[in-house]
């Protein structure tokens, strides 16, 4: 149960964000907290400079983000505040979430009305990352909403990356409830997936690209199909089911590679169709687009680490969104297709768009825009929020 410790106060003027549905409220827009040595995680109510409540949220005074909004409306119940927005999530996935798929991001922190928090499922499996003070509190309650509304085998935490740090908080990775388990087996769209709960990327799977993996997919008949940065394969795997000719799929990690490979063999696909190849995508892609007669694809998917993975990356990471996309854009054979992404909160939306263009200008072929991606509905965030807007994307068409 969450209980209320403490107020915070606003400064004159500096509401507005709040009430337009953005959940973070920065350190200087604060002008008080009562009593004054609340400690990192204690959940407040939000009042402006005259009094009045806009609010509850969790404090942290060592941080940036100051508060995190848990309830926009003062009314709200705290009793059983983690139980009803896990329930509500829970069931817009099941409005969303098609048949043929039982892994998905079953809540997505602020855009779920739990900051911080992130809950995936794979099948059987719950994987849970807390991911600040406030959030850290909680885990108790989760655990306890989840056992009753779907008794999963298992809730693994794997709560760790630089927002805990900068929250106070050490990584934490360990079986909080359920069954010890370090791998599960799950299905997206058909395709069966081996998931590393102990060691994979994430919390096991990149979820956010599950719709783009099944559009790209549908393009992929009788295409010869590059994949960069392949991770466990997800690309990969949909084009191959939607027909492809042959795949070469591209990642630096063995490890990564391994689970591409076991996910190829799970789907019992002829040995061969894809090709695993470890190197580094960026020189491999370079090397291709410059042999003599060039090398060619009808669909070509880039979609790289965080290049900016903070604010000061953001001029770096724009270069090497550009000079990245310009190669890939020379290896897409006339009438094929790019599938081009950033997954850098520092350098997304419109800069990523702005450096795609750029990249066109650079590799001196045309596209044109066939959709503008982003992560599934089951990854959704606030309207008020658009730093909660991480992944971007873009599928676009060679016309030359």
């Amino acid at each position: 149960m969450i209980a209320i410790e403490g107020r915070a106060f606003l400064r004159t003027g500096r509401d507005g964000p709040v009430r337009g549905g953005n959940p973070w409220i920065f350190s200087q827009a604060i002008g008080r907290v009562e009593p004054a040595d609340l400690p990192a995680g204690a959940f407040v109510t939000v009042h402006d400079s005259g009094g009045d409540a806009i609010g509850s949220g969790y404090f942290n005074p060592a941080t940036t983000i100051a508060i995190r909004m848990i309830a926009f409306d003062p009314r709200t119940r705290f009793e059983t505040i983690i139980r009803d927005r896990i329930a509500r999530a829970l069931e817009l996935r099941r409005r969303i979430v098609g048949a043929g798929t039982n892994c998905y991001r079953l809540l997505n922190g602020d855009g779920d009305g739990l900051s911080g928090v992130v809950i995936d499922r794979y099948a059987g499996a719950a994987v849970v990352q807390l991911l600040t003070a406030g959030a850290d509190r909680m885990r108790a309650g989760i655990v306890a909403a989840l056992n009753d509304l779907i008794a999963p085998d298992a809730i693994v935490e794997r709560s760790a990356g630089a927002v805990r740090r900068q929250e106070g908080l050490a990584d934490r990775t360990a079986v909080i409830a359920g069954a010890t388990m370090a791998e599960t087996f799950a299905i997206e769209n058909g395709i069966r997936l081996a998931i590393d709960l102990a060691h994979g990327q994430k919390t096991g799977h990149f979820l956010n690209q599950r719709e783009n993996r099944a559009l790209v997919g549908r393009l992929a008949r009788d295409a010869r199909v590059l994949d960069a940065y392949c991770h466990s394969g997800g690309f990969a795997l949909a084009t191959i089911a939607g027909g492809a000719r042959h795949v070469v799929a591209i990642d630096s990690s063995e490890r990564a590679l391994a689970t591409a490979r076991r996910n190829l063999e799970l789907n019992r696909h002829r040995p061969g169709a894809i090709e695993l190849v470890r190197a580094d995508a960026p020189q491999l892609i370079a090397e291709m687009a410059n042999r003599a007669g060039g090398d060619r694809f009808g669909i070509v998917v880039i979609d790289p680490p965080p290049l900016a993975r903070a604010a000061r990356d953001a001029a770096p990471a724009g270069r090497l969104y550009v000079d990245l996309n310009a190669l890939a854009m020379r290896i897409v054979a006339p009438g094929g297709f790019l599938a081009t992404f950033s997954c850098s909160a520092h350098f997304c939306g419109e800069d990523f768009i702005r450096a795609v263009r750029i990249a066109q200008t650079k590799s001196g072929r045309k596209f044109r825009t066939l959709a503008r991606l982003g992560p599934g509905p089951d990854h959704p965030t606030l309207l008020g929020h658009p730093e909660g807007e991480y992944l971007t994307g873009l599928l676009l068409g060679a016309i030359d």
